[in-house]
């Protein structure tokens, strides 16, 4: 099905002004979330910084991504300051071939992930503004310096978080009809249309990212800005609705991203991705609290840096190199006559553990989301008495919540147990594809590696919360 052929939403998605007007309401609400984390009251529940983002952004853009896409991409009010500043500078430089993979933006996103657990981002309101405005800064800094969408491609840890997440989506861009590409010689998708009188100047500009449309094959590096869509002067790009994850078994070589199984950044960030789940989950939860004082008191630190870095080594490098390399290495031993070696095989398998991590985003996300989800009425009335000195929506319907806990817990065992199950089927794929003669035997560490990690994962939402922050919702 091409989403874009549907009444109303069809229309709507392919208007030119599309991208621009939601872009615009976004950029709204980001003046209004910085404006009250900087003038606003310095208590994080009441103030619309904090709870905007840690409660409604966070649930909306993982529910977003499951149901359609990367639509935060698409409203990102980044790229509406960015193209605004480009018409008074216009960028000079390529992005350096050498930081031309996700290393970059992988590291801040770690970075991202790591900071907001200790500084304790979701209690600070002036802090969120800060980020806020330092992601702007950042994006308009780089897409000023560099061509073409550098900063979403190799930079921006949202980006990344949100490509590796999309592989799982319903949706991708796609040529509606393969042989009119064929028999295209233009190439405004990817090139962009220019004016028939002025041969030099671009009226409608092509992927930034790079993908060219016909040799494209998911969502990886897509920001579903819909630029391709306009500029095809064949209206042959359609938005095709797929098996989500099935991507991720195509080993095919793809445009702006070659072939998976030699990306091994993209490998990396997967497996970031997964596991950084299970840690920001854990995080908030009162035995995290107990094993950092353990930690602290063994090994003597006074600094609370130093014992969340160990627990993010922990998490993020030892766990995974210690269940990844193992499976890999019995697995070349179950599948006798396989050439990988033990680095190429866990990577390619790596890629199966994404919808689990999804599956983790989504319960801890979305507990956020049902729990506070109506004290964004309150909050905003709030945020308009204390911006505009009046009472202008009403007085703050401060009893105004969400969902008991309690009630949240089965949606969040079976999104966990959903994920695994989409991990352990990719797993099973993915060994039919590299052991076609020994899959079954082959899959097993892997299927066991699923297994532990799903254990681990409904233990940890299991667990009660230390209540901090915003009442809880670090």
């Amino acid at each position: 099905m091409d989403v874009l052929r549907l009444p109303v939403v069809g229309p709507l998605m392919r208007w030119r002004h599309f991208r621009p007007a939601v872009q615009a309401v976004l950029l709204a609400m980001s003046i209004a979330i910085v404006g009250h984390g900087l003038l606003g009251p310095d208590i994080a529940p009441r103030n619309l910084s904090t709870v905007s983002t840690s409660i409604h952004w966070r649930g909306l853009l993982v529910i977003g991504l499951l149901a359609v896409g990367n639509v935060f991409c698409t409203a990102c009010p980044m790229m509406l300051v960015r193209d605004a500043g480009r018409r008074f500078a216009a960028p000079r430089f390529t992005w350096p071939r050498a930081l031309r993979r996700k290393w970059v933006g992988l590291a801040l996103l770690v970075l991202v992930l790591f900071s907001y657990e200790l500084f304790d981002i979701w209690d600070r309101p002036a802090a969120t503004a800060a980020i806020v405005l330092g992601y702007f800064a950042l994006a308009l800094l780089v897409d000023l310096l560099f061509k073409g969408a550098s900063f979403c491609k190799h930079v921006c840890p949202i980006g990344q978080f949100n490509f590796i997440a999309s592989t799982v989506a319903p949706t991708e861009i796609a040529a509606r009809d393969p042989h009119v590409c064929q028999q295209c010689r233009t190439f405004d998708c990817i090139k962009g249309q220019r004016s028939l009188t002025e041969p030099l100047r671009v009226v409608r500009r092509g992927c930034e990212l790079g993908l060219f449309v016909p040799a494209k094959t998911g969502n990886l590096d897509c920001t579903l800005c819909l630029d391709c869509v306009q500029a095809c002067p064949h209206d042959n790009v359609a938005l095709v609705t797929r098996v989500p994850g099935a991507e991720l078994l195509d080993a095919r070589r793809r445009s702006g991203i070659g072939r998976l199984a030699q990306r091994f950044d993209i490998a990396a960030l997967a497996v970031i991705f997964t596991f950084a789940a299970l840690i920001n989950a854990f995080a908030m939860t009162r035995p995290a609290f107990a094993l950092e004082q353990r930690i602290a008191s063994t090994l003597h630190l006074t600094s609370e840096a130093a014992v969340l870095s160990l627990m993010f080594v922990c998490a993020l490098i030892v766990l995974p190199a210690l269940l990844l390399g193992s499976a890999a290495a019995i697995a070349r031993r179950l599948a006798v006559g396989n050439a990988l070696n033990r680095g190429a095989t866990a990577a390619r398998f790596a890629l199966a553990l994404i919808p689990f991590g999804f599956g983790v985003w989504l319960a801890h996300y979305g507990f956020h989301l049902l729990t506070g989800i109506l004290t964004i009425v309150p909050v905003a009335q709030s945020a308009v008495i204390d911006l505009v000195g009046r009472p202008a929506w009403g007085e703050p319907a401060w009893s105004w919540t969400g969902m008991s806990p309690g009630s949240i817990y089965p949606i969040q065992l079976g999104l966990t147990l959903l994920g695994a199950s989409g991990s352990a089927a990719l797993a099973y794929a993915i060994s039919a594809r590299e052991y076609p003669r020994r899959a079954a035997v082959a899959s097993i560490p892997w299927l066991i590696v699923v297994a532990l990690l799903a254990a681990l994962a409904v233990w940890v939402i299991g667990q009660p919360m230390e209540m901090r922050g915003l009442g809880g919702t670090a």
